[in-house]
């Protein structure tokens, strides 16, 4: 008994099939890249050599039209042939299903359409045209690329400022319809700030992005301080984030593990205002008393402005400058050979549309590797820490500024509560 195994590929859509993925020992096996010259020399094979069993995924890889496919199939029928289709309720052999057979051909034809529909969205995707949609707030489309809408743009790169400037998203929305009157939710601000077209990329479908594609609204120094607010914000308790006081979220209390709010306390007739620490959930009994706000913020300057240049001084700079090193290299190698296509097709040794599924291939990869470097810290973070290092930097910022610039480098301040007194632990994010 002779088995043998066709398989048709569209580069534009899908990758090709391992061929002993079939589960059946399979003596022969054809493969088709975009074009069906493996098809004719199974055809021209099976003349001289025939075979008993034809193993194909799904029957409209037989050809581009229905009526390619029905006439391929009763070809291979009518010499002694057993077609079965792996992903598909097919065999030629099963009377039950030959009598359903039209319905399994509307389906072929169904299938065929939506092939080509994506198809045009796969060249669409080669010649980084925007993938089909309205074009995100702050853009218009063309036909080629998105282009910046200049009545829209400056709301859309005010709330980026605003957000890198306070770390708060909550903030930042609220920033938008104060000033503009455009109100967003924050589910609708955070797709803002993660959108790879306001930094000037395009993705497509399986999260594929092509970078440089259009004019940005924001640079790659402030995409990769936004990814980095984002990273440093999802480890705080909900709603801290945009919290008016710089304490906010990073106070625990090492008694009863119990994150801390900052409460407000004043007497009648007097405005001054009091703050305090207090634990959210204290279980103890009695419970963890509230600690002065000013002296755990006037302790936790202290602590960091010894501790964080001693901390940053431990990091290994080598390492890390080695990893950027190599992520460099592998992006300008990539590059290198996008630049050498043009001359391939030239020379033939490529044709256009193997040439463009080639840059689109490079150009995605580049994307990642650029991505994997803009997660790295930022290489002078050794003369940052000797900068906050100065008790008066923190003294002259105000509450919003001192959230931002804790947040950078502070993981936890966890209270020690000795007796009567307590002291501070500042865990830092590196």
């Amino acid at each position: 008994m002779k088995i043998i195994a066709y398989t048709y590929t569209d580069p534009l859509l899908e990758s090709s099939l391992d061929p002993d993925d079939w589960g059946w020992e399979v003596d022969r096996f054809y493969h088709d890249l975009g074009k069906r010259s493996q098809l004719k020399q199974l055809f021209t094979d099976c003349q001289t050599e025939p075979a008993n069993y034809l193993l194909i995924r799904r029957l409209e890889e037989l050809g581009n039209t229905l009526e390619e496919v029905s006439d391929r199939l009763h070809e291979l029928e009518v010499m002694g042939m057993k077609v079965i289709a792996t992903e598909q309720p097919y065999t030629s052999e099963n009377a039950h299903i030959q009598a359903d057979l039209l319905n399994l051909l509307r389906e072929i034809q169904h299938h065929q359409l939506s092939r080509r529909i994506r198809q045009g969205h796969a060249r669409s995707r080669l010649e980084t045209a925007p993938p089909p949609g309205k074009a995100p707030y702050g853009y218009r489309r063309s036909k080629e690329k998105y282009i910046v809408d200049r009545s829209t743009s400056p709301v859309v790169k005010d709330f980026f400022e605003y957000f890198l400037l306070y770390g708060s998203l909550r903030g930042a929305v609220r920033y938008l319809a104060k000033k503009y009157g455009k109100k967003i939710s924050v589910t609708t601000g955070r797709r803002w700030l993660t959108n790879p077209v306001y930094r000037g990329d395009t993705a497509y479908q399986n999260d594929e992005i092509i970078s440089d594609t259009h004019t940005p609204i924001i640079s790659r120094e402030e995409a990769a301080q936004i990814d980095r607010i984002l990273r440093r914000n999802s480890r705080l308790p909900s709603r801290t984030a945009s919290a008016p006081r710089s304490l906010a979220g990073l106070v625990v209390c090492g008694e009863c593990q119990s994150h801390t709010t900052v409460t407000r306390v004043t007497q009648r007739h007097q405005d001054k205002e009091y703050l305090y620490l207090r634990p959210i959930s204290c279980t103890k009994g009695p419970k963890c008393r509230a600690i002065p706000y000013e002296e755990v913020l006037a302790h936790t300057i202290e602590i960091v402005c010894r501790d964080l240049p001693l901390a940053v001084a431990g990091m290994n700079f080598p390492q890390l400058d080695a990893i950027k090193t190599s992520l460099g290299e592998a992006i300008a190698r990539q590059q290198a050979i996008l630049q050498q296509l043009p001359n391939l097709v030239e020379t033939e040794v490529l044709d256009a549309e193997t040439a463009k599924l080639r840059a689109y291939k490079l150009r995605t990869e580049i994307s990642a590797l650029q991505s994997r470097l803009a997660t790295l810290p930022p290489v002078n973070l050794s003369s940052v820490a000797q900068a906050v290092s100065i008790p008066q930097f923190w003294l002259d910022l105000s509450e919003a500024e001192r959230r931002f610039y804790f947040r950078e480098f502070i993981r936890q301040i966890k209270i020690i509560r000795q007796d009567q007194s307590w002291d501070l632990q500042v865990i830092f994010i590196f």
